[in-house]
């Protein structure tokens, strides 16, 4: 053991929580040795004990908390400890945009290397409960009875739930039906260790402004049965259920859907807007799980786009083209790159939808496909880019560089990366003016920003 490192395994020290990390956790320091320590929120005093001890940090385990935060708050959700997808929810909401766009501003300094940005207070949501539109709840056997929920952290031990405090609400009446048909009929249940058995997972999907409710059972097989009676069921408790669907999933993966559905009942597809553009959403689209913020950080993205009717605009890592519609109806025309063919599929779908013209889309991989874009659609005046928590590949990043377009608009759902990258376009000539963080997962410690570059001529 090195000398220079101030604590020891499996011993307890008490420890002042100053900080929050990306995954949540509290971060402290004894004699300047850096303790990360799950559970535990900045301003709280605890004692830790040492469970691992790297170089550079230790990870502790909380045994006590000896004064609380004033920021704790007691979680309305009962199994918020044990669940691994709302990890900072004991923390007072108000703290906790402070904490996401502390933690922006520490990104962009410290790896991102820029001092003179502007970077505004994340927008928040009015009420930030109730709001993912998306739920997947795998299904297992606890004591001979079923249980739906989410798995606990670094596990696939489920946590039995009839209500998330941030789904929409419609899923605790889904949960239940869904139970009560699996006890009825005494369903086989997946087990994922073996491969064998019937049912995997339950997903719902609702449309937030329309209200219409999507139901999908995924199974490790090619039948449910007596699925007629659950289906009756679903249509006589859930007012707006438009559509159920089977779901096939035989692979040995931890992947939740298939690629194959069977409609049970219903319409194809459910319809949800995001402001007045409409999308159609099957079984197998990608949309954006919070609509309500959604379309606060595209109104931003469009703001900082200043499309006056004339542009060019590229669209890099589209999706199924929700950004790319937005600006079709402000630019001369919109042209998308999305590496997934279903989801180009989607965005083409949408724009026929919506009777948007002035768009193209194209299968591929950005950094193979973005010359080819120039030789084909011409030069662009604006540049859009919502990639993946990785960021860019270095390659799309040089062909911006090389091109100069005016403005670029950057859709981060990753700090980090997104620093790296906005000084990686700073060497080449462009200059972050803004930057808006949104809060699109309340008592999550996920955020997500807006970021608006300018060239800068040399």
């Amino acid at each position: 053991m090195k000398k220079d490192i101030p604590v020891q395994k499996n011993k307890r020290y008490p420890l002042v929580i100053q900080d929050l990390g990306h995954r949540g956790e509290g971060i402290g320091k004894i004699d300047g040795f850096t303790i990360f320590v799950e559970g535990a929120i900045p301003e709280d005093k605890i004692e830790v004990k040492i469970v691992k001890i790297k170089s550079h940090y230790a990870i502790g385990k909380l045994e006590k908390i000896i004064t609380p935060s004033l920021y704790r708050r007691i979680p309305p959700c009962s199994i918020a400890e044990k669940c691994g997808g709302c990890q900072i929810q004991k923390i007072e909401y108000e703290k906790q945009l402070e904490y996401k766009t502390q933690l922006v501003k520490d990104n962009i300094k410290r790896i991102g290397k820029l001092e003179d940005v502007t970077i505004y207070p994340i927008i928040g949501m009015e009420n930030p409960w109730n709001y993912r539109n998306k739920a997947q709840f795998p299904i297992g056997q606890d004591k001979g009875k079923p249980v739906l929920g989410f798995y606990a952290p670094k596990s696939h031990k489920i946590i039995s739930t009839d209500q998330c405090f941030i789904q929409h609400l419609v899923n605790h009446k889904i949960i239940n039906i869904v139970k009560n048909f699996i006890e009825e009929f005494e369903i086989s249940i997946y087990k994922e260790e073996h491969h064998k058995g019937l049912l995997r997972h339950l997903v719902t999907k609702v449309g937030f402004s329309t209200q219409e409710v999507m139901v999908i059972l995924v199974v490790n097989g090619r039948e449910l049965p007596y699925y007629e009676t659950l289906v009756n069921k679903l249509k006589e408790s859930i007012p707006n259920i438009s559509s159920i669907y089977l779901n096939y999933n035989q692979k040995k993966t931890n992947t939740i859907l298939g690629s194959e559905n069977r409609l049970l009942y219903g319409k194809e597809y459910i319809i949800d807007y995001i402001g007045d553009i409409k999308f159609q959403i099957s079984p197998l689209s990608f949309f954006q799980v919070n609509p309500i913020q959604t379309k606060i950080l595209y109104k931003k993205a469009l703001e900082y786009a200043n499309l006056k009717g004339n542009e060019i605009v590229y669209d890099i890592y589209c999706g199924i083209g929700t950004i790319s519609l937005f600006l079709a109806k402000k630019a001369k025309k919109v042209i998308g790159v999305e590496s997934v063919e279903q989801a180009i599929q989607d965005a083409k779908k949408n724009a026929r939808l919506n009777q948007i013209e002035n768009t193209e889309f194209y299968t591929g991989k950005a950094e193979e496909i973005i010359e080819k874009l120039y030789e084909q659609e011409g030069q662009a005046d604006v540049i859009v880019l919502d990639p993946p928590r990785k960021g860019c590949q270095s390659k799309v990043l040089d062909t911006i560089i090389q091109r100069k377009p005016e403005r670029i608009v950057y859709v981060s759902c990753n700090p980090s990366t997104l620093a790296r990258d906005l000084n990686y376009l700073e060497s080449g000539g462009f200059k972050t003016v803004e930057i808006q963080p949104v809060d699109m997962f309340p008592h999550t410690p996920h955020v997500e920003c807006v970021v608006l570059m300018s060239r800068v001529e040399k």
